[in-house]
């Protein structure tokens, strides 16, 4: 990790630009599969299929019978991992069920609000690398929860042409009714326009490479919601003199690991600490399967020393992190004055993987700056609010008049007439 001491304000841009290319390099790649997949449906799919995950398939649906194969493939130890972190994922996100709002604004003017659930997501569960289980139950629980009824999950199937078997048994066990093996651009495509078999749906969720996110992005151009634009995944530590030198580096090397564009930097107060995480990081490293990932990711990946916590914060605010990992002498100066995060850790025993797997709460969060102005994946994002009103004859008669005036004042002598003719009758 390259170490910046004490950057001026002017240069925090600079130094705090993500390791990602530009949608224009990507972009007309996005744009070839998605035309093509509008035109030719599942012949394009397959063929995208075949060209990026190098299988050619017959069938793209996961049958019951691959599901009941699946079940007995993972260890029951990993069966119970699994259902534990269910059981706190559901219990975090039924704990954000709210109830009608009601109001009645004026005597005989009543307003409320209502969430109903979005009818068809679709979800998409990274495979490559790091078959991302643990995200099957961030989107499945709370859409089961909502009571989504249609809730389609896509995930690139391996050169077997098959998908992880820990992704099957996740997805069984959170009400998913349709598993297909498709990934990258083919499956947000197909989930944009439905092919024969990709149903569409009305909003798609989950997090993807640089491809995924494009893909995503040009999917709302056709009228299909995204939760958020989630690129590559990214963690911000600040910590100083208070916390373990050796818990910092695992943190670091968690996320650095996802995949050579991800991105980790650490704020610090203390030299001391950056140096101490430099040592445990290069031990650490050496002992990682995923050795060669981590590597080109901690190249991508900065320690910065701050004079204080008061401009290690605004340099935070100004990154807007998608993992904050607070673990300082003042706490509670960060958790109170934080703006820009998409979830925050905190202490020494809060590791960020606690939260992508059992604490309950959700790893699907926004990055590239992203938590400056979307919120992580959560119970309302597969639900939308409809109001409702009813008025009475006292009520028109109460706000009638403020609703001719401003109406004529706009110049909509129609608006005006629709309540002009039910005072009269009033009359």
């Amino acid at each position: 990790m390259k170490t910046i001491l004490n950057p001026a304000q002017k240069d925090w841009s600079s130094i705090l630009q993500r390791p990602t290319k530009t949608v224009d390099d990507i972009e007309a790649t996005v744009n070839q599969v998605f035309g093509d997949v509008q035109k030719n449906g599942d012949t394009a799919v397959n063929k995208y299929t075949q060209l990026f995950d190098g299988v050619t398939l017959a069938n793209n649906l996961v049958s019951s019978s691959e599901i009941e194969e699946a079940k007995k493939l993972i260890s029951s130890e990993l069966k119970e991992a699994i259902i534990t972190a269910q059981k706190n994922i559901t219990a975090f996100h039924l704990a954000q069920k709210t109830t009608k709002v009601f109001v009645e604004t004026t005597n005989g003017v009543e307003c409320w609000q209502e969430k109903r659930p979005i009818q068809k997501v679709g979800l998409y569960i990274p495979g490559g690398t790091a078959p991302l289980f643990s995200t099957v139950l961030m989107l499945a629980i709370p859409a089961q929860i909502a009571g989504c009824k249609e809730i389609v999950l896509c995930s690139p199937p391996n050169k077997e042409g098959k998908i992880h078997p820990a992704i099957l048994f996740a997805a069984n066990l959170c009400g998913v009714t349709k598993i297909i093996k498709v990934g990258g651009i083919q499956a947000v495509a197909g989930l944009t326009f439905g092919t024969k078999a990709i149903p569409q749906v009305y909003k798609i969720f989950g997090p993807g490479n640089q491809f995924v996110t494009v893909a995503k992005q040009l999917a709302t151009k056709y009228g299909v919601a995204i939760d958020m634009p989630a690129g590559p995944s990214e963690l911000l530590v600040v910590a100083d003199d208070s916390a373990k030198a050796s818990y910092v580096a695992s943190d670091l090397l968690s996320q650095a690991e996802h995949g050579a564009d991800s991105q980790v930097i650490l704020v610090s107060t203390s030299q001391k600490l950056i140096d101490e995480v430099a040592i445990e990081i290069e031990n650490q490293l050496k002992e990682l399967p995923r050795i060669e990932i981590a590597k080109k990711a901690i190249e991508n990946s900065k320690s910065i020393l701050m004079a204080n916590d008061e401009i290690a914060l605004g340099l935070i605010n100004e990154y807007g992190p998608e993992h904050f990992i607070v673990c300082t002498n003042n706490n509670n100066y960060y958790i109170d004055n934080i703006a820009n995060a998409g979830s925050v850790f905190i202490g020494n025993y809060t590791p960020e993987s606690a939260g992508d797997y059992a604490s309950g709460t959700n790893h699907t969060l926004p990055t590239n700056g992203f938590s400056k102005a979307y919120s992580g994946v959560n119970l309302d994002s597969f639900t939308k609010s409809i109001t409702f009103q009813k008025i009475s004859k006292e009520g028109i008669q109460n706000i009638g008049n403020a609703i001719e005036i401003m109406a004529k004042a706009e110049g909509l002598q129609a608006h005006k007439n629709a309540v002009t003719i039910r005072l009269k009758d009033l009359k």
